[in-house]
């Protein structure tokens, strides 16, 4: 089975493979991919979700072992860079931890490793009562303006979201909720950075710490006067970030350090 990708810029360049949350697929990060033309970018929909929604069923460990996959077929031995958000920040720290010496660069933004049992046993019943509002225009735009999808993508993220089945929505949200740091993770030999929003819960701040403390090349920032979105929120700041961190530049001003 093969993940649907697009791929932009220059394919001598290094990679950069951009990995997108739960809720929205690879158009999340256009901002990105007009910023980096100069570098070789893929942008991959996970499975079951965008275009890869005929896929196989969706977890965290099938995603990374399939892009992992994608990654030796096409890096030809080229510097890698990943950057994920959220659900794709997720099948990041898994790829990392099953390959440690493939990336070269990671960016894992907003990150939950701390397992929530008793939500995930909620779930389903949740899922299952609420799941008509998905198609309720006034509910999407609400779940939008909470993922920063601003107006020119809410039709794209309002049709996604439509045809998403329920029982997708529970895998990915179950996933979610109980993935925890692999024991493999503090192998991983890349320059890792973890960022975590201002405005985020204090799990997603105890779980960018936990990933932090788990590996000796991590650094880890918090980004001020920024809930959980950066990337859409704010895609200049976030380039920069992305941009000074994969050519070794200093961070930008602004940025707290997790200590």
């Amino acid at each position: 089975m093969v993940l649907h990708y697009q791929e932009y810029g220059d394919k001598n360049a290094s990679l950069v493979v951009f990995l997108h949350g739960g809720g929205v697929s690879s158009w999340m990060w256009d901002k990105q991919i007009q910023y980096f033309s100069q570098f070789h970018c893929v942008a991959i929909d996970l499975p079951e979700q965008g275009e890869s929604k005929h896929s196989e069923n969706f977890s965290i460990s099938f995603s990374a072992e399939k892009i992992i996959e994608f990654i030796e077929k096409i890096a030809n031995g080229k510097k890698t860079s990943v950057i994920g958000f959220s659900l794709g920040a997720q099948v990041t720290v898994q790829m990392l931890s099953m390959k440690p010496d493939l990336i070269h660069y990671a960016i894992i933004n907003s990150a939950l490793v701390r397992p929530n049992p008793l939500a995930k046993k909620w779930i389903r019943p949740a899922i299952q009562l609420a799941f008509p509002l998905i198609k309720n225009r006034t509910f999407s735009k609400l779940q939008a303006k909470m993922l920063y999808v601003d107006k020119e993508n809410f039709e794209t993220y309002y049709k996604e979201s439509s045809l998403m089945k329920a029982d997708t929505l529970i895998r990915i949200l179950e996933e979610n909720m109980s993935f925890e740091i692999p024991k493999d993770f503090n192998k991983a030999k890349g320059k890792i950075l973890v960022t975590v929003g201002e405005r985020e819960k204090a799990i997603m701040k105890k779980s960018a710490n936990d990933i932090v403390i788990n590996n000796s090349n991590c650094i880890g920032i918090i980004i001020p006067n920024v809930g959980h979105g950066i990337s859409m929120s704010n895609p200049n700041f976030f380039n920069q970030i992305v941009e000074t961190w994969i050519l070794d530049a200093a961070l930008p001003q602004g940025v707290k350090t997790i200590k």
